[in-house]
């Protein structure tokens, strides 16, 4: 096969892949999509400049596009330059009056700048946010109990300044969208008092989805998205199967968490939520723009 021959195929696959997503921009086009970008997906910075080309392109092309991101990993850097002692129970960060300062620096500051930076960058109009902005997020401090295996006793673990979410005001949002500007959302929430609460980023975006009763919920994490017993990916669950498959061991760990926002999310009036591998490139786009995805969407099972 000649080179000329190799370029043509490689601009009728492309001719192919624009046909094929034109159906998906028309389904789209209004509706509003809530992207959570996970810390372990920020890690290589040309995957990075391709997210927010995505981003950029779903504005472009119509959609909502509302960014929710994390930031665990660079919070644990900062943490360990400054000497400062970090511990997790159940998978969430133990923050203190200390702790919560440095949380709120890295991810009000550098992260959600950064992100914010490289979307307007690549073409678009975004503007960073965290929840204490506009009242976006009302948090109440996060509570969790563990059972003491040797009395059977309850015991109240606390976690110091860690949140969740209670009101959402999505009108800040709103005014952006209208606006063709891309809010870019650090998962930090306003307490009663005024105090300063660290939340879970995929709870954040479910609970923003929710709120903005958004068509899509896309988490964007570090694996390809749920698997049966047998390591395969599953393309599509509904909420039962989840439940299901949750109780006969095959959604385990980690992996629970992430499902449960899922399900709180289309419970809440969210079209559909999908779990899938950020570190791939352009995963967003084939995700929302071919037939089959990329990853396991969760929605609601037909009544």
């Amino acid at each position: 096969m000649t080179a000329a021959d190799i370029s043509r195929a490689e601009w009728l696959a492309k001719a192919s892949t624009l046909s094929e997503a034109l159906p998906y921009m028309r389904r789209y086009a209004g509706k509003t999509f809530v992207v959570k970008y996970g810390g372990h997906a920020m890690g290589d910075e040309t995957v990075a400049e391709l997210f927010a080309r995505n981003i950029v392109l779903l504005r472009q092309v119509g959609i909502n596009p509302v960014v929710v991101h994390g930031g665990g990993p660079q919070i644990g850097a900062m943490l360990a330059r400054l000497k400062i002692k970090s511990e997790f129970i159940d998978g969430l960060r133990v923050t203190d009056r200390e702790t919560v300062e440095i949380v709120e620096m890295v991810l009000s500051g550098a992260i959600n700048k950064q992100l914010t930076a490289m979307v307007n960058g690549a073409g678009g109009v975004a503007v960073g946010l965290s929840g204490k902005d506009g009242g976006l997020i009302r948090a109440e401090k996060l509570t969790r109990t563990r059972r003491d295996p040797e009395s059977n006793i309850e015991k109240v673990l606390d976690l110091g300044f860690v949140g969740e979410p209670k009101v959402i005001d999505v009108s800040i949002i709103r005014a952006l969208e209208k606006s063709g500007i891309i809010p870019i959302i650090a998962p930090i929430g306003l307490g009663p008092n005024g105090e300063t609460f660290n939340i879970n980023a995929d709870t954040v975006a479910g609970a923003v989805a929710a709120a903005l009763k958004a068509t899509r919920l896309l988490l964007l994490t570090d694996v390809s998205g749920v698997k049966d017993k047998a390591g395969d990916l599953m393309p599509e669950l509904t909420d039962g199967d989840v439940r299901r498959l949750i109780a006969d061991g095959t959604i385990t760990g980690g992996m629970i968490p992430k499902v449960e926002t899922c399900l709180e999310a289309v419970d809440g009036g969210v079209e559909a939520a999908v779990i899938l591998d950020g570190r791939v490139p352009n995963s967003v786009l084939l995700e929302i723009f071919t037939e089959h995805g990329v990853g396991t969407l969760i929605r609601r099972e037909a009544a």
